[in-house]
């Protein structure tokens, strides 16, 4: 078999370049482009205008509310019992539609925002998943690790953000020009002491001026708090890496007492999620004060600005409160960069991790569809009953060769074993498979009867046993007597009363019946060529051979290439083929003899 390195996420490259920082609306009209462009854009784009539209109506109950604030003061100064009765009224009106326009808004929103996840979810998984990516994704430079928790918790913070920041950018800007309007007729002229200067409206550039200030200082203390964000959920990431990769090697790290070194791997991961963790506590403390101290001045100062005005007579209380709040309101508009930093940075880290992983997978895409400029293997299918290997060169993803210059055909009904180096087999067998690009040469395949691989541990999905015998096709595929068949023509009889029960069958069973399972497979497919690797390496000699001869009687027109390293099974082959790497590659044929185990070799 390849070594492959599965138990650890991959990390760039030596010598790979990082991809730049974009800018984050960049990076959200990215992900959202194709949304809004989709094949269901309709329904799409109708519940972003609803949405907007609602959004529309709340600011439109802002300002409602913010004149019936100056209309209920305007009462209390006038101690008016039936304008105050009146403007109770009013709240009430104004209540009932804020409930109802908001608890509109909240579904419309959310709608679009599991809409927009599931939308995109479907596409990054259809391209982790289609032409192998999820494979060979692990050997590809960039900043992909993790790519299940990219899919699942980075798409679900980015879209749930990116909705909820547009929305409160668009309800910002809305409140910004309605406001501005208001707080310039309500809070009239001042007179500059000293000057005989009247300064109209002169709220709105103290309000501006007010936001920019605190905008741009609240801005410098939050920058670190973009970094430390995106540092702390790779961090998270891995560690949760680290316990799913303990949880699937349970059994062989209990058997080999590895439990302290895994503790000390988890500790080791935790630590750097809490170095990463108080590295943003500490962002945080220095934007949360910042924000302290300018949220209690907002509501005071306002007050205090205009209330010379109102001791002399020129303002009513209730113009002094429409202008607090209109002053108030204008400058949490302003404010919207500094109050949003942190969802803007939990966003944009999301963006980019999901971006990330989709550029990668839009790379592999195209070169697995476009020729490159170089050389490559070339697999594709051909009218026949042959497997055709042509000047087949196998590298690694480094670029150092494994072997070349190899060739051969096989026939259809020959049963082939291939033995000498693992990297080189295994290569071979995940070429043939689709899964490795990396070299170059043709594989043609045969166009009759259908390919079966067979891995040395076969994937289990968790469910039924009826679900894992009949993987990948549905569990009512087979009917119940195929399946009995062929877990008795296994030797798993003893299994066939648990076919409907629900299992995690990866730990439930020993590997030789996980093995056992796989062949049950074979027998239930039946195709015409079947591609083992080391699929038998659980089975003692005498299991192995009579495993092998029961699938030479039940499929005895099949083709069988075999990948294995046991002695002795010579005889159950056609003929075998002896690779190793560059410099040792040999090649043995032989012809199996008629009523006996023995065959013939000519190098």
């Amino acid at each position: 078999m390849t070594d492959t390195p599965t138990d650890s996420p991959p990390a760039a490259a030596p010598g790979g370049k990082a991809a730049p920082k974009k800018r984050f609306l960049r990076q959200v009209l990215r992900l959202a482009g194709p949304y809004w462009n989709c094949e269901r854009r309709a329904k799409v784009r109708g519940a972003t205008l609803l949405l907007l539209l609602l959004t529309i109506a709340q600011v439109g109950l802002a300002v409602w509310g913010n004149y019936w604030n100056r209309a209920l003061y305007d009462a209390l100064e006038q101690r008016s019992v039936r304008g105050v009765v009146v403007q109770v009224a009013v709240f009430a009106v104004i209540m009932l539609s804020s409930l109802v326009v908001t608890a509109a808004h909240l579904m419309v929103k959310r709608w679009i925002q599991i809409d927009w996840r599931a939308w995109l979810t479907d596409q990054l998984v259809g391209n982790w998943m289609g032409n192998a990516h999820h494979y060979r994704l692990q050997f590809t430079k960039g900043e992909h690790d993790n790519p299940d928790q990219r899919i699942s918790e980075d798409i679900r913070i980015a879209t749930e953000s990116a909705i909820g920041l547009a929305h409160s950018l668009t309800f910002s800007l809305l409140i910004l020009g309605l406001f501005v309007n208001i707080l310039w007729s309500v809070s009239g002229a001042a007179s500059v002491p000293g000057f005989n200067i009247k300064v109209p409206g002169y709220m709105v550039p103290l309000a501006f001026l007010y936001a920019i200030l605190g905008s741009a200082i609240g801005w410098l203390v939050g920058l670190p708090l973009i970094k430390t964000t995106n540092a702390l959920q790779t961090a998270e990431a891995t560690f949760r890496f680290g316990l799913s990769r303990a949880r699937e090697h349970a059994e062989a790290i209990a058997l080999m007492r590895g439990e302290p070194r895994e503790r000390a791997r988890s500790s080791s991961l935790f630590s750097q999620v809490m170095h990463d963790w108080n590295r943003q506590s500490l962002a945080y403390m220095g934007l949360v004060s910042f924000g302290t101290v300018y949220g209690s001045l907002l509501p005071v100062l306002p007050i205090l600005v205009a209330a010379p005005q109102y001791i002399a007579g020129t303002m009513t209380l209730g113009a002094l409160m429409q202008a607090a709040q209109a002053f108030q309101q204008l400058t949490s508009s302003l404010s919207w960069p500094v109050d949003s930093i942190g969802e803007i940075a939990r966003c944009r880290a999301s963006a980019d991790r999901v971006l990330s992983l989709h550029e990668d997978l839009e790379l592999l895409e195209d070169m697995s569809q476009a020729a490159d400029d170089g050389p490559r293997i070339v697999v594709e299918p051909m009218q026949g009953a042959s497997l055709t290997i042509e000047d087949l060169c196998i590298a690694e993803p480094s670029g150092r060769v494994l072997i070349e210059h190899f060739s051969t055909v096989i026939q259809r009904g020959e049963r082939v074993l291939i033995t000498g180096d693992p990297a080189v087999t295994g290569s071979l067998f995940k070429i043939i498979g689709g899964l490795w690009p990396w070299g170059h040469g043709r594989v043609l395949l045969p166009g009759d009867g259908g390919m079966l691989f067979l891995a040395q541990r076969p994937f289990l999905p968790e469910g039924t046993l009826r679900d894992a015998i009949c993987y990948p096709r549905p569990p009512d595929a087979y009917a119940d007597a195929a399946l009995l068949r062929v877990l008795e023509s296994v030797g798993l009889t003893r299994l066939a009363p648990r076919l409907d029960e629900r299992d995690n069958w990866e730990q439930a069973l020993p590997q030789r019946a996980q093995q056992q399972l796989g062949f049950a497979r074979v027998l239930l497919q039946q195709p015409a060529w079947i591609f083992l690797e080391e699929a038998t390496d659980a089975f003692d000699p005498e299991g192995e051979r009579q495993i092998l001869e029961m699938l030479v009687r039940e499929l005895p027109g099949s083709s069988l290439l075999n990948i294995s390293f046991h002695p002795n099974l010579d005889g159950l082959h056609h003929r075998t083929l002896n690779l190793s790497r560059v410099g040792e590659t040999r090649l043995l044929f032989g012809e199996r003899r008629q009523g006996n185990g023995d065959s013939r070799h000519s190098r």
